[in-house]
């Protein structure tokens, strides 16, 4: 599969997600879940004007781009202009909230001086192996690319097509000369061809190009679902689909953030909403998983990829969920997601698909198991509801029994576990975020009991339960008293007046500051964390304002991270610096992408993302701020 690291654009439904560069290149369609499975190499498209050679909309040296999304929705706009030709083309791009579709409509429009006729073309190539090999069938429409158990049909509503190539087309595609006798061939990238017409000066005319997936069935039922699709009023379903997602930002603007007064509030806004809209895009809605992000690296070439469920990822989105009034899809992730993906020993592995499948792993880390039962207090502290803790009760208390041996393990040195990496899945070790997250793990489950055992008699006319309930709180009480008392021998370093990440490289790290915020192990103005957050400053602060993760981190040439600059933001709002909080603030603000998306990293030298846009974990951290600076 070719390369494609950027997702510049992202839309999508309850099932469907697509990714596009900033020309409008289709990169990724999923579908029938966010992770799984992606169907396309490349979906190239063009246009002949006159006796011109083919004309990539997503790559010509004549073209000039401007992309943007009807405001507050997930419909993606892509304005070219061939400035040789004077042709414009508004390539539109929607999923479509009801159906499996996603529709493409060009708008075709001559600012020229002379009449162009006009070809357009689509030439699509489809994941294959020998387990799933693509062929192609073609329609009267369009065509069907399919393999044993889907079918991945791109039409056009109301045309014919004038000619196609199912073999050979890498070769004749460029010449526009594509011609095939076979309707029918074993090839996984084939093009089809329409004609749009001759457009005279100030005209323009319009293309309604359909993708329709589905599960492979007999080609009669293909053929009639694709005669259905073509029968859809996708006017009106543009105008649905923009009220759709419009409503949806109304609904859920939790924060009630007013109208922007300036250009920097209204940056904030922009980011704002736009992470209203991204949430339900990496959510899976049958069970709550929440991928990291759309996939940048399907060919781990610079990384183990991202469409992957990670529950600490999902207990800071669905954080930032509760805050923006989306507590049902919250309360999914722990009913349903969780309790299905937790391991018997009580534990969650690294990662899993969303519909709760085992994803690849190499590792895990302790934290994830940590997070999800802070997470599910964290819930409860929104939602107020006593029956959501009572449900989650039993997962909590085998995770809770699991994170009691662990820490018995390492306080007795016995190596019954296997050693846990840190956050960053790059060390093995014990790691003080770790340690952080297992004793607010411990809090929040003592703080469990104590809601159900007052409230709702959770353990009232059942003695042996609730002498296991005091028992199991001192275990715990004194298991947190222990913690504190490691960290403090082991990782404090008294030479540098610091915490330290771990025992073994002593590194200066971001995630020192999570047992501030939010695992409340330290104050913070304590003085031993301040101390630590004066060598954070010395140690990851760049030039820009930007911090890294950790000391000589290497990852993507060692970026700054949005994440880390708001945590330090979290931390001095903590301490009521806000001058401090707003300077790191402000490096997230100034570096969001061109659709106000939110990436990993932050190229240091242009100040733009330049690694996996629309990372969950990065909104949800903004969205979290912005509840401190505004809720």
């Amino acid at each position: 599969m070719e390369n494609k690291y950027l997702n510049e654009a992202i839309i999508g439904n309850k099932k469907m997600l697509a990714t596009y560069t900033s020309k409008g290149e289709l990169q990724r369609v999923y579908f029938p879940n966010k992770d799984n499975k992606q169907y396309i190499n490349y979906f190239h498209t063009g246009i002949k004007i006159n006796d011109s050679d083919l004309i990539y909309l997503h790559d010509d040296i004549n073209n000039i781009y401007k992309q943007y999304y009807d405001t507050d929705t997930n419909i993606l706009n892509t304005e070219i202009t061939n400035t040789y030709f004077n042709m414009k083309v508004l390539q539109t791009d929607y999923c479509l909230i009801k159906e499996n579709i996603l529709s493409r409509k060009y708008t075709f429009i001559n600012e020229g001086g002379i009449d162009l006729n006009t070809e357009f073309y689509i030439h699509s190539e489809l994941l294959s192996d020998l387990n799933n090999f693509v062929g192609c069938k073609i329609i009267d429409s369009g065509m069907v690319q399919y393999a044993h158990d889907f079918a991945f049909s791109t039409f056009a509503k109301g045309k014919d097509t004038i000619k196609h190539q199912i073999n050979g087309s890498r070769d004749k595609i460029k010449r526009t000369e594509i011609y095939d006798k076979d309707y029918i061939g074993m090839s996984k990238d084939s093009s089809i061809a329409y004609e749009v017409g001759l457009i005279k000066p100030g005209e323009k005319k319009e293309l309604q190009i359909c993708i329709l997936i589905d599960e492979n069935k007999n080609i009669s039922d293909i053929e009639d679902e694709v005669e259905r699709v073509k029968r859809i009023d996708y006017d009106k379903e543009y105008i649905n689909t923009k009220a759709y997602w419009r409503k949806y930002v109304k609904n859920h603007n939790g924060l009630k953030l007013k109208e922007p007064q300036n250009s920097y509030e209204e940056i904030i806004y922009e980011i704002y909403k736009r992470s209203i809209l991204l949430f339900p895009l990496l959510a899976n809605p049958e069970t709550g998983g929440i991928i990291a992000a759309p996939e940048v690296d399907e060919n781990f070439t610079k990384c183990g990829r991202y469409a992957y469920c990670w529950t600490r990822d999902a207990v800071f989105v669905t954080k930032a969920m509760d805050i923006l009034k989306m507590q049902k899809e919250t309360e999914k992730f722990y009913k349903v997601f969780c309790k299905k993906t937790q391991s018997k020993n009580g534990m969650w592995e690294q990662r899993f698909f969303t519909d709760g499948k085992l994803a690849p792993c190499w590792g895990y880390q302790i934290d994830e198991t940590a997070s999800v039962v802070y997470g599910v207090y964290e819930h409860y502290k929104y939602s107020k509801s006593e029956n959501f803790l009572k449900e989650s009760l039993q997962m909590c208390e085998k995770a809770i029994d699991f994170l009691k041996r662990y820490v018995k393990d390492i306080f007795e040195d016995t190596n019954k576990y296997h050693v846990s990496y840190d956050l960053w899945e790059m060390c093995e070790g014990v790691h003080l975020y770790s340690l952080a997250s297992i004793y607010s793990a411990f809090d929040c489950m003592i703080k469990m009991y104590d809601v159900l055992g007052k409230n709702v008699s959770e353990f009232e006319n059942n003695r042996l339960k609730e002498e296991k309930v005091e028992k199991s709180k001192k275990e715990i009480e004194k298991l947190q008293l222990e913690i504190k008392k490691y960290i403090n021998k082991n990782m404090y370093d008294e030479e540098k007046k610091s915490y330290i990440r771990n025992s073994e490289d002593k590194k200066m790290d971001i995630s020192i500051l999570g047992t501030v915020i939010p695992f409340n192990v330290f104050k913070a103005k304590e003085k031993k964390v301040q101390n630590t957050v004066e060598r954070i400053n010395l140690s990851l602060r760049t030039y820009t304002g930007g911090y890294q993760r950790f000391e000589n981190d290497n990852y993507m040439n060692g970026n700054p991270w949005p994440i880390a600059n708001l945590w330090m933001t979290l931390y001095y709002l903590e301490t009521g610096e806000k001058k401090k909080a707003k300077e790191c603030f402000d490096f997230v603000v100034k570096t969001a992408g061109k659709h106000y998306f939110l990436g990993e990293q932050v190229n240091n030298e242009i100040l733009k993302p330049n690694w996996v846009l629309g990372l969950g974990w990065s909104h949800a951290m903004f969205i979290i701020v912005l509840e401190k600076l505004y809720g």
